[in-house]
């Protein structure tokens, strides 16, 4: 995948916003707030670089990109470990909506989301992060009320739009649930990750309303999940390369014996290793997001095969990061942690590296 000058220059100019609203400060001062975002950056995000409603259709209210644009902005937010719901937004919940055959939802719901007025997000995992019936959705005169739990919910306490996967009498099936609704508790959790909140959130005969048909999630859900880890893989090619940059600039500065601690075998050898697996995943990144921006036939097998390998190779590059600074690597006070723990949540997000090669095993027969 070779990138055109014009997705070069969003690249350069998402980059740049980054560079000034999400630096290490603005990282640390956010991660320890409970909603985990600044309103007025994120306000700045939707209304002067449209980058929420960036693959989101024209007719929706957004710029019309392709989910390859989407997954070079993540790249450069993963760089920089960006606080915000935008994942949860702008990803899961945005694709949920696009998936769907309700095209009334979709002019409803869209362009809050793409303007970035409206925060939403996905549920549709139980206490195992797997999808499941723990929601059932109740048909009433007045409409659709849901019972039940979800867990490990992408910014669940902060969404304006919860997208819920319920299971009706026809089979699984996808709601809306606003903010605030009747019956709806939302619970705050802590996480290892503090760039990245979750949300167990409780259903209580709570009003919702049905997107698309009855017993049609299960497949739009199976896509969504497939774009988000394709979006995530991209994310995590952007945090491996800064912490290869963190690692190299570090090995070419700090002194040892009279010379640079780079210019040793085994602080070389560390490096390159590290190299490999960034260039690694950022081939098997690229091409994930070509083929879902493409509409590849093969997206669900490319999908977890980027998943598997990235995943892994991120956390091992931000673990090898921490090595090659050695003390100061570990203490609070230095990033390296920060990608450390993004890494490995990024590693378990949308299913391990194991569980997906065990999806990759299911579809080739093995």
């Amino acid at each position: 995948m070779s990138f055109s000058p014009e997705q070069e220059e969003l690249r350069a100019t998402v980059r740049s916003f980054l560079d000034r609203h999400s630096d290490e400060a603005a990282v640390r001062r956010l991660m320890e707030t409970d909603d985990g975002y600044d309103p007025a950056v994120w306000n700045l995000m939707g209304t002067q670089l449209g980058l929420q409603g960036l693959y989101i259709p024209e007719e929706y209210g957004g710029s019309g990109f392709s989910f390859a644009e989407l997954c070079l902005v993540l790249e450069e937010m993963g760089a920089r470990l960006l606080c915000a719901p935008f994942f949860a937004s702008a990803v899961l919940a945005a694709s949920a909506l696009l998936e769907s055959d309700d095209e009334e939802a979709k002019k409803d719901l869209l362009p809050g989301i793409a303007s970035g007025e409206t925060i939403a997000t996905l549920a549709y995992s139980n206490d195992s992060g797997q999808p499941d019936g723990a929601v059932t959705a109740t048909s009433t005169p007045a409409g659709y009320t849901l019972d039940g739990s979800r867990h490990f919910v992408l910014d669940g306490a902060l969404a304006d739009l919860i997208l819920v996967v319920a299971c009706a009498d026809a089979g699984p099936s996808l709601f809306a649930v606003e903010k605030g609704a009747d019956g709806l508790t939302p619970t705050r959790l802590p996480t290892m990750d503090l760039t990245r909140k979750q949300a167990d959130l409780t259903f209580d005969d709570t009003p919702a309303r049905l997107i698309g048909a009855e017993g049609s999630a299960d497949e739009v859900l199976q896509r969504v999940l497939q774009l988000a880890c394709v979006a995530l893989v991209n994310e995590s090619v952007g945090g491996a390369r800064a912490v290869l940059e963190q690692a190299t600039t570090y090995a070419k500065e700090r002194l040892q014996f009279g010379r640079p601690i780079g210019s040793f075998q085994a602080i070389k050898h560390r490096c390159a290793d590290m190299l490999v697996a960034v260039e690694g995943s950022r081939s098997a990144a690229y091409h994930a997001a070509t083929v879902a921006a493409t509409g590849d036939g093969q997206l669900a097998v490319i999908a977890s095969l980027a998943k598997s390998y990235v995943s892994e190779a991120y956390f091992s590059v931000a673990a090898e990061n921490i090595q090659v600074h050695g003390g100061i690597g570990f203490t609070w006070e230095h990033p390296a942690h920060l990608y450390f723990k993004r890494a490995k949540s990024a590693e378990l997000l949308f299913g391990d590296p194991i569980s997906h090669r065990e999806l990759l095993a299911q579809r080739f027969g093995l």
